[in-house]
Formats: C-alpha cells, sequence, structure tokens
C-alpha cells in the first residue's frame, strides 16, 4: 500500500488574514507551506486590479509554467519582452524561515500597501497577498463579476 501525500498544499482555497511584523514578516497559512524545505516561493507585484497592486505568489511549478508562456510567444510580440522585463524586475524568491514565514520586501509591501495586515486569497495554483481594504474593493468587484464568470464552467 503506497503512502498518501499527506504534507504541502495541492491547492490554495480560502482567505486568510494574518500580522504582519515590524520586519514585514508574515506567516503563510500553514495548510499552505511547501512541504520541501528550502522550496523558493516567487513573490510578483502584479498591478492588474482596478483595486490596486497586489503581490501574488506563485510555487516552482507554476513561475516555470508562467515563463515557459511567456517564452512561447513570438519573439516579435512586443509585449513579450515588456512582461519579461517586469516580472523580472518587480519579482524574487522567498523561502519560509522556521517559523513559517516569509519576508516582504520593503518597496513591495508599500506598493501593495500591505503594514500591519494581510489578506491571503487562494487561487487555487497560487495565492495572493492583499491589503486588507484593497482586498474588500477586489471582493466587492468579483461578486458583481461571478455570476458571469460561473457561466463558463455550466
Amino acid at each position: 500500500m503506497s503512502a498518501a501525500k499527506t504534507n504541502g498544499p495541492s491547492y490554495y482555497n480560502s482567505l486568510y488574514r494574518h500580522g504582519v511584523d515590524e520586519k514585514r514578516r508574515v506567516q503563510i497559512p500553514a495548510k499552505w507551506r511547501p512541504e520541501s524545505e528550502g522550496t523558493e516561493l516567487t513573490l510578483i507585484l502584479w498591478p492588474q486590479h482596478q483595486a490596486g497592486t497586489c503581490l501574488r505568489v506563485l510555487p516552482p511549478t507554476e513561475m516555470a509554467k508562467l515563463k515557459a508562456d511567456i517564452d512561447a510567444m513570438p519573439n516579435g510580440n512586443p509585449n513579450k519582452v515588456v512582461l519579461k522585463r517586469f516580472i523580472g524586475s518587480e519579482s524574487v524568491q522567498v523561502t519560509l524561515d522556521k517559523a513559517g514565514r516569509i519576508c516582504l520586501p520593503e518597496e513591495m509591501a508599500r506598493a501593495a500597501g500591505i503594514k500591519d495586515e494581510a489578506v491571503f486569497v487562494g487561487l487555487l495554483d497560487r495565492f495572493e497577498i492583499w491589503n486588507p481594504s484593497r482586498h474588500e474593493n477586489v471582493k466587492a468587484a468579483d461578486a458583481v463579476l461571478a455570476s458571469e464568470a460561473f457561466k463558463l464552467m455550466e
């Protein structure tokens, strides 16, 4: 009988709130922590929402897929180099400390408006870290669009 996988997330779901300490360290939800010690998560400053910037967090497999998707774009597409430059310069790899925390780089935390508290939002294959008030705006906007979005699943 084979052992079932018991450690690490196979997906990121739910919503969590955690405090941010004076060194900008924030606890990753226990269920979302990588099972292998030393696994690097990629934090990307993500400006793609009208509510404001957040931090998108990709596990290694999703970062590899993102890079492959960008590499697959035609070299003549000007968006290819824009994406490479933006993601390359606005991302950082982080590892969890022994307490299950990551340290948010100062400039990224400031741009995302994350100070004393952070909201972790599961996106199934990745997650986002939001300023609480910005997340409330995103949540309200998502509620308006949800009925149309769920039609895609019918």
